[in-house]
Parts: C-alpha cells; structure tokens; sequence
C-alpha cells in the first residue's frame, strides 16, 4: 500500500480522535459565577438591587449577564450570620429553579473559615480525630441529603474552605497534622457521596487560597495528592493585594493545568471599586467601576487561556451584600449595579 493511500485510510480515524479528545477537554460548561451567599438577607431585609434605576430581583440581574453559577457558603450552626442550612436551601432552591448551578461551600465551621482560622463547630468541640471524622462524614451525608430532597441538590461541593492550613483546628491544622487533615478530607467526600447516587453525584472541589504562588500551590497539592484522595477540581482565591501579579497567576494556571491536569476554577475573586487596598501603593488598576470591570476582563483572559482548556471559570466574592456595604460588591450604595457586570456579556449574548 502506498502512502497516499494509507493516508487516505487512516486520515477519518485520526481525525475522529482528534475531535473526541477536544471534546473531552473543552466540553465542560465555563463558570460565570458569583457568590451570592448574602443576597436573600440583603433582599430579606429591604434591600432592593436595581440595573439601571430598576428594581429586579437580584438573581435574575446576575442571570441576564450570563451568569450561569451561584456559589453558598454554608456554616454549622452559625450565631451571627444568616448562612445556616434552612437560609442556605432556600437560597440554593431558588437559584435552581431560576436555571442556576449550584456550588455548595462546605465551612466546617460555625463562622468564617479562612488560612486565618479553622474553627471547629461549638458542638464538635472536645472529640476525638476518630470521633471528628465520624461527625464529619454524617455532617456532610445529611446536609446532602437535605439539598436532594429539597430539590436543591449542588452540581459542585467544596470540602473546606481555603484549606492551604488545614481545617477543624488544632485537629486538622497543617503542616503538623497532615495524617489528620487528610482524613478529614476524605470523610467530608466520601459523607456526599453516600448522599448520592451514581447519576446525581456532585464534582468535588478542593479550595486554596494561593492563586498567584506556585510554590504554595505546589506544596499542597503534591502533599494531599500522596494520600491518594480523589477530587476533581482545583478551587483557587485571587485578590491581587494577598495574592500576586496577574502574570503570577498566568504561571500559576499554566504549572496547575501542566501538572495535575484537573479543571481550574477560580472561585474567588474580587477588586474594588474606589480607593480601598491600593491607598498607600501603587495598584494594578485604579480603583473604581471602571478598573474593578478592567480588573474581571484580564483574569477572565488569563483563565479561558490556560493550556488544555483547563481554566474553567471564575466566581466573584461576594457582589451582592447590602449595597456599598463593601467595595467589592458590584452595587453603588443605591442598589445600581456597577459596569462590571457586562464582563460576559459579550461571550454569552447572540
């Protein structure tokens, strides 16, 4: 057989597999997400998010600008913030039935949970690590339970939050527990997998807070993957004052998707828009509407170009509290959603 002729045979076949492994690459639906785990309590209390002078609810303002994902956080029994199961479910409810995907962020914790601090639930304080990873894997089973039978069931759960420290201190706290922590890890998964069957079984997320360090990523994720744990993205926080340049996180991205070959969502972002991080030093973009819009336009580039299409998409945290309440919302203090929220537009709109 000569080689044009084999060419001509084996070309449709190459071809094919060509296309199968970009699909299998680029197939997964990109994240344009927000956390909105303050929005029902600012709605709750009055508070009307508006576009334009018009008040409309807040998630259909996020979901009329492409916005496809809604990220909760979700505290033990928490004594000051709105973020129990009974807020989270119906916030979560409700996102779905407006055409939302939901990630579930799982604190392990009756408030904030963060490098700073991991700290464990009030009714968990005093057992055992054996006795911690008993309540952690029944915790997670039935929190699950309760989102599948509400009809609220997440596509996505997070397993801690920002866990570069650990979680559930002293027990968890790294780098001197890692035997523990890993353990840990392991109960919060394999507690939402028994909630699930194999058809609605949520992807699982590990979340860090080290988007523009390499050497910190790199040390985390090659210690927890020696354990042999299972997940399936990689959740990193990026707030340039913390957390480096916009080319740190271009190398980031890059090592992540070239050495662990997992799916990369940002799922925390932020930028401010008037004078806030950037008061005594130079900032990368001036802060304002204007800038915090500039500011979403380049780490959305720096995602959608990470090799193997591995960046898959962004949350921004957290643009709908109480309106002016923190200059990281995407609302003036009147309600008036900022430019930023025209970032997608352009992708999503035909």
């Amino acid at each position: 057989m000569n080689i044009q002729v084999y060419l001509k045979k084996i070309l449709p076949f190459l071809t094919l597999i060509f296309i199968l492994k970009s699909a299998n690459l680029s197939g997964q639906e990109y994240v344009i997400g927000a956390d909105l785990s303050f929005l029902k309590s600012a709605e709750d209390r009055g508070f009307q998010f508006k576009e334009s002078n018009i008040a409309k609810e807040g998630l259909m303002i996020f979901k009329d600008h492409g916005y496809n994902w809604i990220r909760l956080r979700l505290f033990n029994n928490p004594t000051e913030l709105p973020n129990n199961l009974d807020y989270t479910l119906a916030l979560a409810k409700k996102a779905k039935e407006s055409g939302f995907k939901f990630l579930l962020d799982f604190h392990y914790s009756d408030t904030w949970a963060d490098p700073q601090k991991q700290f464990t639930p009030a009714a968990w304080s005093g057992l055992s690590h054996d006795q911690l990873v008993k309540v952690v894997f029944e915790y997670s089973r039935e929190t699950i339970k309760s989102f599948r039978e509400a009809g609220a069931m997440p596509e996505m759960v997070q397993i801690g939050n920002e866990v570069i420290n650990g979680m559930l201190w002293p027990d968890g706290r790294l780098p001197a527990n890692w035997d523990n922590f890993a353990e840990l890890i392991k109960a919060g998964i394999n507690g939402v997998k028994a909630a699930c069957d194999s058809t609605i079984l949520p992807k699982i997320m590990i979340h860090i807070d080290q988007g523009g360090n390499m050497i910190k990523t790199k040390y985390f994720f090659d210690r927890l993957l020696s354990y042999g744990i299972d997940f399936d993205y990689i959740g990193q926080s990026y707030y340039p004052w913390w957390h480096g340049s916009l080319l740190n996180l271009r190398s980031n991205m890059i090592f992540m998707a070239k050495t662990y070959k997992k799916p990369i969502i940002l799922v925390e972002v932020a930028y401010c828009s008037s004078p806030t991080e950037y008061k005594s030093k130079p900032a990368p973009f001036e802060e304002s509407p204007e800038g915090q819009k500039e500011f979403l336009e380049e780490v959305n580039n720096i995602a959608l170009n990470t090799p193997d299409n591995l960046g898959a998409g962004i949350f921004w945290w957290e643009p709908a509290t109480f309106g002016g309440r923190s200059t990281r919302d995407f609302f003036d203090e009147n309600g008036n959603v900022l430019p930023v929220i025209t970032v997608f537009d352009k992708y999503t709109r035909h």
